[in-house]
C-alpha cells in the first residue's frame, strides 16, 4: 500500500548558512520514508521558489544565487506524494549574509601628550558584518586583548604615557567571520606636548618692563632734552 511521506529535511549542501553576495548555494530537501514519486517544492517566506519531481526517495537539490539581502530570508520545503494530503513541511533555514569589513580607522581625542598623562585610542570599521573583533598594537607588539564588538561602536583602550618609548607608532586590526578578511588601520603617533618653562613668565615680565622703560624714555626726550638745549643758546 502507498505510504505517507515523512517530514522532509532541508539542509545546506555547503554545511554553512553564512553566505556572501553573489554566492551560489544548494539546498537539499529529502523525505526518508514514503511512497515515491515525490514532488518537492521550495518556499521563501511562504512564496514558491521552485518545484522538482523525484521518481524515488533520493534528495532533491535546489540551486540558488544570493543576489541581494532579500535572498537570505527563511526557506522551507514541502514534500508531496499521492497519499500525503496537503504535503509535509520541513524545518526552516535562514542564511546569514556576511560582508567584508572596511579598513579600520585609529584615532584619539588628542595627538599631543605629556609624560604622566592618560590617553585613549579608538578603532572602528564603518562597514562589515558584526560582530567585529579588534586588537591594538604598538609597533609589532600586541598591547590589548581581543575586543569583540557586537554593535557598530569603536573599540577603545586606555594608555598611560610613562616614558618617551610610549610615543611610538600605534595600529589596530579588525576582523569578522568573513574568511581571509583581516584589515589593519592607519598608523597613529602621539607627539610630545611642549612644556612651558617656569622661567618664561619672568622673562616675559622683564621684557615688558624694559619695553615700557624705553617708551617712557622716548616720550620724555621732548620735554627735558629740547628745553635744555634752547636755554643754552
Amino acid at each position: 500500500f502507498p505510504e505517507t511521506l515523512s517530514n522532509p529535511r532541508l539542509m545546506s549542501v555547503e554545511k554553512t548558512l553564512n553566505v556572501v553576495m553573489n554566492q551560489n548555494v544548494s539546498l537539499s530537501c529529502h523525505s526518508d520514508s514514503g511512497s515515491p514519486p515525490v514532488t518537492y517544492t521550495l518556499f521563501k517566506y511562504n512564496q514558491k521558489v521552485s518545484t522538482l519531481n523525484r521518481p524515488d526517495l533520493t534528495p532533491s537539490l535546489f540551486n540558488l544565487t544570493i543576489n541581494s539581502a532579500s535572498d537570505v530570508g527563511e526557506y522551507k520545503c514541502k514534500a508531496e506524494n499521492k497519499v500525503s494530503s496537503g504535503g509535509k513541511y520541513s524545518n526552516s533555514l535562514n542564511f546569514t549574509l556576511i560582508e567584508p569589513i572596511s579598513k579600520p580607522v585609529l584615532s584619539s581625542p588628542t595627538s599631543q601628550a605629556k609624560k604622566g598623562q592618560n590617553v585613549t585610542l579608538s578603532c572602528l570599521s564603518e562597514n562589515g558584518s558584526l560582530p567585529i573583533t579588534y586588537v591594538f598594537f604598538k609597533g609589532k607588539k600586541t598591547i590589548s586583548p581581543l575586543v569583540k564588538m557586537h554593535k557598530r561602536e569603536a573599540a577603545v583602550i586606555f594608555l598611560y604615557i610613562s616614558s618617551s618609548s610610549d610615543f611610538g607608532t600605534y595600529k589596530c586590526r579588525a576582523e569578522n567571520s568573513f574568511r581571509n578578511n583581516t584589515k589593519y588601520s592607519n598608523s597613529f603617533n602621539f607627539t610630545l606636548a611642549e612644556e612651558r618653562s617656569h622661567s618664561q613668565p619672568l622673562i616675559i615680565s622683564l621684557g615688558l618692563i624694559l619695553l615700557l622703560f624705553i617708551i617712557g624714555f622716548a616720550l620724555a626726550v621732548p620735554f627735558f632734552i629740547i628745553p635744555s638745549y634752547k636755554a643754552s643758546e
